[in-house]
């Protein structure tokens, strides 16, 4: 795949186009109500500074936790906002999050900074620069996913962690475009430091054992399947 083709690929999906729209918007409102500059540049800095923390931690505490399956109501959304993207991590119909997750979680992580810092018009600059951080994160995401080889080294480096996430270890590398929080918080790691494949890695723990007694994923699924995407059966 060219860098056009990713490109061409990437602005087809209605998620990307929703998030420019959205971003619009917001763009639009502050016009209509702006804040003062510094408070507008503090809030940009603000959501963006903030946004890998609460990726990270949305990424490792709730994405892959073992706890949203268990709850009934909960399980069709852990299904489809990360159980699916690891059980085929290159299915590109559940690459992109679902937009009636991510809007409200971009929403409930930026605004409140914004207000804060600029009133109304501070709130929608943080929202608008959290709709674009989504973007670029999702541009990454695809780099990192399709068959698409990166020459940029940062790029590069970004595919070779998160693909250690996905198809080695999914216990660690939880940033997308950053590792700095995994750093920080000791999940940072390379393939050679952990030599032993996660038993996981493709299920996050909902085993055959785990369908057994929490059975509302598998219902969903048609079943749990075990082992490499392109090698597994189904239990």
């Amino acid at each position: 795949m060219s860098l056009k083709e990713l490109v061409v690929a990437y602005f087809q999906y209605p998620a990307i186009i929703a998030y420019l729209l959205l971003s619009a918007v917001a763009i639009a409102l502050y016009a209509w109500r702006p804040a003062p500059l510094l408070p507008t540049l503090g809030a940009i800095a603000a959501a963006s500074l903030a946004y890998p923390l609460f990726w990270y931690l949305i990424h490792r505490y709730v994405l892959h936790s073992r706890w949203m399956f268990k709850v009934p109501f909960l399980a069709s959304t852990w299904k489809r906002i990360h159980y699916d993207h690891h059980q085929d991590p290159n299915h590109l119909e559940v690459l992109f999050g679902a937009l009636h997750t991510t809007v409200p979680t971009i929403a409930i992580g930026v605004i409140p900074l914004g207000w804060a810092i600029g009133g109304f018009g501070g709130a929608m600059a943080a929202f608008a620069t959290g709709l674009l951080t989504t973007c670029f994160y999702e541009f990454a995401h695809c780099i990192q996913h399709l068959a698409y080889k990166p020459k940029n080294k940062l790029l590069a480096d970004m595919k070779k962690r998160h693909l250690a996430h996905h198809f080695h270890d999914e216990n660690g590398n939880f940033g997308i475009t950053t590792f700095f929080w995994d750093k920080l918080f000791g999940t940072y790691y390379d393939r050679p430091e952990r030599p032993a494949k996660s038993p996981t890695v493709f299920n996050l723990g909902y085993t055959p054992e785990a369908a057994d007694r929490w059975p509302w994923v598998a219902r969903l699924s048609g079943g749990v399947v075990t082992g490499h995407p392109r090698q597994r059966e189904k239990a």
